[in-house]
């Protein structure tokens, strides 16, 4: 059996930036065990694998250890393949997924937009392994997300010199932690750990940005934000809080093609 696979970086309008992703349009499932080996064998921290199911697409993502309940630069990765198929005139996708349904809007200037579920958040006492792994930071808040941690930091150079203990900070119980300070030429800049996916830091985080964007629009008052992820390989966003939902738009560049012969 051959299957095609794509691998492309998204948030960014550069190759070798932003977050790397996998792509595996399937005629049909395949075990559950198969997808998980697939991934293992990508080691990009997601792998999107989809199944077109009439007008839309069944959308499931895994890291190299994990399946996840969400993934934003992998949806949008996966939307950029598609696209890429179909004729120009179409521009919005819906995914069906473990978060319900997402579409990706292709808009005029060439950037996708995911329409993703926002994440509700409350003031958290951080576990102690979290305050060990970042000592001697301290953090100026400590929220809970859904599924990750959100510490807030006082300053975007206090952030981009963060060297947390990635072993400690791989014993606190959650998908992982979020780490954001304002920005000092975007309105707030962010960086993202999962030890426990898998993932030491993600590069870029689409769905770190549903509990980012709630946050920053209660202390900045204000719904439309430019944001960046200050990883190594680095990406930027443009965000929007519309009610209950979050709009994350980023740009994908293809990197390669191929098949996977199972």
């Amino acid at each position: 059996m051959k299957i095609p696979i794509y691998q492309l970086d998204a948030f960014t309008d550069k190759l070798f930036g932003g977050n790397p992703a996998a792509v595996v349009p399937l005629e049909e499932w395949l075990s559950d065990e198969i997808l998980q080996k697939i991934a293992s064998e990508n080691m990009v921290p997601e792998t999107a694998f989809y199944v077109k199911d009439g007008a839309r697409y069944a959308l499931r993502w895994f890291t190299p250890e994990l399946e996840v309940d969400l993934c934003g630069h992998a949806t949008l990765a996966a939307a950029y393949v598609e696209f890429s198929k179909l004729d120009g005139e179409v521009t919005q996708l819906f995914f069906d997924s473990r978060s319900g349904v997402l579409s990706v809007t292709k808009e005029p200037d060439g950037w996708l937009t995911l329409d993703f579920p926002a994440d509700t958040y409350q003031v958290a006492v951080p576990p102690p392994a979290l305050q060990e792994a970042i000592s001697p930071v301290l953090a100026v808040g400590v929220y809970r997300g859904q599924s990750d941690y959100m510490v807030v930091l006082e300053s975007e150079k206090e952030l981009a010199e963060l060297k947390p203990d990635i072993i400690v900070l791989s014993t606190v119980p959650t998908r992982g932690i979020i780490f954001t300070a304002p920005g000092e030429e975007v309105d707030f800049v962010s960086r993202f750990f999962a030890p426990q996916s898998g993932i030491d830091e993600d590069p870029v985080t689409g769905s770190a940005h549903t509990t980012l964007v709630p946050y920053w629009a209660h202390q900045l008052e204000k719904t439309k934000f430019t944001a960046a992820q200050i990883s190594k390989r680095g990406g930027k966003l443009r965000c929007r809080l519309n009610e209950d939902r979050v709009l994350i738009s980023g740009q994908v560049r293809a990197y390669l093609r191929g098949e996977i012969e199972i």
